[in-house]
C-alpha cells in the first residue's frame, strides 16, 4: 500500500498542478473578457492567493485531526467549485466569492494547501535514504503539470480559431476542463490507504516540541526572505522584462517558460543524487547562489540570445533546493508535527510570495527595469548565508 499511496498522491498533485498551470494563462484574460478593469483583475489575483493562504494556515492545524486523505479530498471539491462557478457566473460580487472560496491560483504555480498535506504524508512511504529522491520525483510531476497546463491554457484560442466559438464560451470549456481536473485529482485521493494517516488522530490541536519550535520557526523565517525575493522574480515580471528589454512576445516567451518548467522538473533529479553526496543543507545553498549570481548577469547580456542562455542556465539550478528543503524540514521533526512544520513554512512562503511583485513593479517604473533582477538575486544569496550558518549542523536523520 506504501507505494500505491506514493503514486497515488504522485497523480492527484500532478492533475492538481496542470489545473493551475491552465488557471495562470487564463485567468486574468477571463476576467478581461467579461469586462473587469485592471485594478480589479488584480484584486481578483490576490483574492485567489489570499484564500490558498488561508487554505494553507488551516489545513496546517486541521489535517491531523480530520484525517490527512479526507483534507485532502476537500481540498479537490472547493477547487472543483470555484472553477465550476467559474464556468457560469459572470457577476463580480459571485466571482470573487468563488475565486476565494475555490482558491483560484492566477500565478501558475502550485503552492497551497494540498501541498502541505502530501508533504507531510510522502515521508510516510519511503525510508529516510530514499525520501529526498521522493521529494524530487514529486516536485518532478507538479512541474509536469504545471508545463502541461500551461501549454493547454492556449485552449481558448484554440476552440475559437480552429471550432469558431465565441470568446465567453471559450473560456468557458477550459474552466470545465480545469474543474474536471479538480475533481478527479481529488477521485485519487480518495483511494489512499489508512497508513497515510497518524497512528492515532490527536483530539485537539498539536503543538510543536520544544526542541522542534526553534527549528521550525527560525526555518520559516528565513524561508519567508527567500520567496520575498522570489515575488521579485516571478513569471510575469520576468516575461515583462524580455519584452521591454528585447522586445520579445508571448509567441517566444511561452516557449521559453516551458523549456524552463522542464528544466526546473529535471533538476529536481539531480539535486536528490548531489544531496546523497554531499547533505540537504549543502545542496540548497551551494546550487542558489550560483543560480542567484547567473540572474544577476542575465541584465548585462549584450543580445536576446545570451540573455536566453544565461537565464536558462540560472533555471537549470534554482529550483534543486525546492525537494531538498522540502524533504529536509519534514525530516527534523516528529511524524506528528510534519503537518505543522510544512504548513508553517509554506504559510510563510506564501504571504511573502503574494506581497514583493507590487513593490517590484514599481521598481520597475520608478527606478530601473532591471532592478527586481539584481535586488531578489541579493536577498536570495543573504538568504542562502543565513541558513548555511544556522542549519549546517543540524543534520537529518539519513546523515548523522
Amino acid at each position: 500500500m506504501i507505494l500505491t499511496d506514493r503514486w497515488l498522491i504522485f497523480t492527484s498533485a500532478g492533475l492538481r498542478a496542470t489545473a493551475v498551470g491552465v488557471s495562470g494563462v487564463i485567468f486574468a484574460l477571463y476576467l478581461a473578457i467579461l469586462g473587469l478593469n485592471a485594478s480589479l483583475i488584480g484584486f481578483a489575483i490576490s483574492l485567489g492567493l489570499a484564500g490558498c493562504a488561508i487554505g494553507t494556515f488551516v489545513v496546517t492545524y486541521v489535517a491531523d485531526r480530520c484525517g490527512r486523505r479526507p483534507t485532502l479530498i476537500l481540498l479537490a471539491f472547493f477547487m472543483f467549485l470555484g472553477g465550476l462557478a467559474l464556468t457560469f457566473l459572470t457577476r463580480p460580487p459571485f466571482l470573487m466569492a468563488a475565486v476565494f472560496l475555490g482558491m483560484v491560483n492566477g500565478m501558475g504555480r502550485d503552492r497551497g494547501a494540498g501541498l502541505t498535506v502530501e508533504q507531510a504524508i510522502l515521508p510516510k512511504t519511503t525510508t529516510e535514504v530514499e525520501r529526498t529522491t521522493v521529494f524530487a520525483w514529486y516536485n518532478l510531476t507538479v512541474d509536469a503539470g504545471h508545463a502541461v497546463g500551461a501549454l493547454l491554457g492556449g485552449l481558448p484560442a484554440f476552440f475559437r480559431f480552429q471550432l469558431g466559438l465565441p470568446p465567453y464560451l471559450s473560456y468557458q470549456w477550459t474552466w470545465g476542463l480545469y474543474s474536471l481536473l479538480c475533481l478527479v485529482a481529488g477521485l485519487f485521493a480518495m483511494r489512499l490507504s489508512k497508513s497515510v494517516e497518524l497512528k492515532e488522530r490527536p483530539q485537539r490541536r498539536l503543538k510543536l516540541s520544544p526542541e522542534s519550535r526553534p527549528v521550525v520557526m527560525k526555518f520559516a523565517a528565513l524561508s519567508g526572505i527567500d520567496s520575498l525575493a522570489g515575488g521579485f522574480l516571478t513569471t510575469a515580471l520576468l516575461g515583462y522584462w524580455f519584452f521591454k528589454r528585447f522586445g520579445v512576445d508571448e509567441g517566444l516567451l511561452g516557449p521559453l517558460f516551458f523549456i524552463v518548467r522542464v528544466l526546473n522538473g529535471v533538476s529536481h533529479l539531480g539535486a536528490a543524487w548531489l544531496a546523497k553526496r554531499i547533505g540537504l543543507v549543502n545542496t540548497m545553498v551551494f546550487t542558489h547562489i550560483p543560480s542567484s549570481l547567473l540572474l544577476m548577469t542575465v541584465p548585462f547580456a549584450p543580445n536576446l540570445p545570451v540573455a536566453i542562455l544565461l537565464f536558462l542556465l540560472r533555471e537549470s539550478l534554482v529550483e534543486m533546493d525546492v525537494p531538498t528543503r522540502q524533504s529536509y524540514i519534514v525530516a527534523v521533526v516528529k511524524d506528528e508535527e510534519r503537518t505543522q512544520a510544512s504548513g508553517i513554512t509554506n504559510l510563510t512562503r506564501n504571504i511573502a510570495w503574494a506581497t514583493s511583485p507590487m513593490i517590484a513593479g514599481s521598481l520597475m517604473r520608478f527606478l530601473s527595469l532591471s532592478a527586481p533582477l539584481l535586488i531578489g538575486p541579493g536577498l536570495k544569496i543573504a538568504y542562502d548565508i543565513l541558513l548555511y550558518r544556522a542549519f549546517r549542523l543540524i543534520k537529518p536523520p539519513e546523515e548523522q
